[in-house]
């Protein structure tokens, strides 16, 4: 199956490699050094000297993490919505202790900067703003970096879910200081899913020694303690990701960042081109693109399941509609281990099957 999937995604092969090892223990100095060597190579990825953990489990679990951690029991977070997975956050804030206020935005656009400029001034009780940089739903991305420069007159943490975006676009730290950005192994960094990381500021770590109820599986504070004193996690981390997303790491500083970013900047290209030449329309503004995965409206009168099931009978599996737009669209990522040849595979497939579907319409 070629997989053009929201995530997991197809494995790059020097990840599949690499994860074939025998176990060890994760309190071995083996493993130690390993684990603290990921950790630099995200410093050096995200340029930053500031603080990186590394977490077992899906990117969601520290979507959590940033509130639980981050902001005061009861404490307000503006949630900007721009599809399903701000809504998730929102959610999130909400189930545990916490207000959300939801700046929502129409699908298929980005954050509108000079409305969150004027709600933040309205607002002085927001203590963080949550930010989805990019939206699988819609296949949008925000510009992060005059997002920042809007917030940081306030007094708000920043919390960034670049689950699906890093990897894929130069998120540079040293200009945009966020305070808690996560992201997970499953998407651009080409590795199986189950590693979660994040880079947050001394702000964020100070503010989460003063909450209370912060819970244990995903206490900062405590994955910061054993980082320093035991050079890996307070539970068993997942070793054969971690290889994993150390392998991939290592290829992009091989390669060098410029090339790899333009590797998925130009597949995306790619990509959208193909589906503008099926006479199909993008979910997303102009100019706010992803760069990892495209929503797709469909044809009138085919439903996005056709596509999807269609398309997984001559081999290739792209991802459904997510959300309110899940009807009448499908996605196409670009994330991991695709070639040229894969593309062109996925577009006389996908021709053939809409002209088909088009003609019972």
């Amino acid at each position: 199956m070629r997989l053009f999937t929201a995530g997991p995604v197809a494995c790059f092969p020097w990840v599949l490699e690499e994860m074939s090892r025998q176990m060890f223990s994760h309190r071995s100095p083996e493993y130690q050094d390993i684990h603290m060597e990921t950790i630099e190579l995200l410093k050096w990825f995200l340029n930053t000297d500031g603080h990186v953990i590394l977490t077992p489990s899906s990117g969601s679990g520290l979507m959590e993490a940033s509130i639980r951690n981050g902001v005061s029991v009861g404490g307000t977070v503006l949630v900007n919505v721009i599809g399903a997975f701000g809504e998730r956050y929102s959610e999130v804030v909400e189930t545990n202790g916490r207000k959300a206020l939801k700046l929502v935005f129409k699908l298929g656009e980005p954050i509108d900067i000079e409305i969150l400029d004027k709600y933040l001034s309205q607002h002085p009780e927001v203590e963080a703003v949550a930010v989805t940089h990019n939206e699988t739903s819609t296949g949008v991305i925000n510009d992060l970096e005059a997002i920042y420069n809007t917030i940081k007159k306030y007094d708000v943490m920043l919390f960034v879910d670049a689950v699906s975006s890093m990897g894929a676009v130069d998120i540079d730290l040293r200009r945009i200081k966020a305070d808690f950005i996560f992201s997970s192994s499953q998407k651009a960094f080409g590795v199986p899913p189950g590693l979660a990381f994040a880079a947050f500021s001394d702000r964020f770590l100070e503010k989460a020694g003063e909450v209370r109820d912060r819970g244990w599986y995903f206490d900062i504070p405590l994955y910061v303690k054993y980082l320093d004193k035991a050079r890996s996690t307070p539970s068993t981390p997942p070793i054969p990701q971690v290889l994993g997303l150390r392998a991939t790491l290592m290829r992009i500083r091989e390669m060098g960042k410029d090339r790899w970013f333009r590797m998925y900047r130009e597949r995306a290209e790619r990509i959208r081109s193909g589906v503008k030449d099926l006479g199909l329309r993008l979910v997303a503004r102009e100019g706010y693109e992803s760069p990892t995965i495209t929503a797709v409206y469909t044809p009138k009168g085919v439903k996005g399941d056709d596509i999807y099931y269609g398309l997984r009978e001559r081999g290739i599996e792209v991802a459904k509609g997510y959300g309110p737009l899940k009807n009448e669209t499908f996605r196409i990522g670009h994330m991991g281990h695709i070639t040229d040849e894969d593309i062109d595979v996925l577009f006389n497939e996908l021709h053939d099957l809409i002209n088909m579907l088009v003609k019972k319409v």
